[in-house]
């Protein structure tokens, strides 16, 4: 009977023991951290705050910014497209009837074609100017904290893409690329 006593008495004891191994601390201060369970993975990382949750939304907006401008660039806008028929109107309207075909072919189509490489242009600056500015960023930020990858692919897609477009307004404008037709 004395081992039987003394059996459940340990077996209460081990299973007390047990629930104070299993049991969390209870968190007075009302936070919701200390009931959280917690990965290898939610450890290394570090505590979890509101920064650290939207770290990289900026930089990750820029890189998709510069990606679309730089797409805005190469095949066009409604900006550039207005501006090209504001100005073949005003060609239209500026240039004589008794002109020469050189001079109307320019008023009236070129001028276009070059305010809509202009516009290209601008887009294809503003692509690679933001592309950098994301790309550069880190280094005037919390030191240690790593770009995402995707962050870093997207930004150096805007910044080839405005590259790219910018090279080819140029091209356009110089009549380089497509050049108006002779007269004679």
């Amino acid at each position: 009977m004395a081992t039987n006593a003394v059996d459940e008495t340990e077996a209460t004891k081990a299973t007390t023991d047990e629930k104070a191994v299993d049991e969390k601390p209870v968190d007075t201060t009302g936070s919701d951290e200390a009931n959280r369970p917690r990965t290898p993975e939610a450890e290394a990382a570090g505590p979890e705050t509101e920064e650290g949750a939207s770290h990289g939304v900026g930089q990750g907006a820029g890189a998709v910014v510069s990606a679309a401008l730089g797409v805005v660039s190469l095949t066009g806008s409604w900006v550039g497209t207005v501006a090209a028929a504001r100005q073949n109107l005003i060609g239209q309207l500026e240039t004589a009837s008794n002109a020469s075909v050189a001079k109307q072919i320019q008023a009236v189509y070129g001028d276009a074609w070059q305010t809509t490489a202009l516009w290209g242009g601008l887009f294809a600056l503003l692509a690679l100017v933001a592309g950098v500015v994301t790309l550069a960023r880190p280094a005037f930020g919390t030191p240690g904290r790593v770009q995402a990858p995707w962050i870093k692919s997207v930004a150096w897609a805007g910044v080839a893409l405005g590259v790219i477009g910018l090279f080819l307004a140029v091209l356009k404008y110089t009549g380089v690329l497509l050049g108006l037709p002779s007269a004679s």
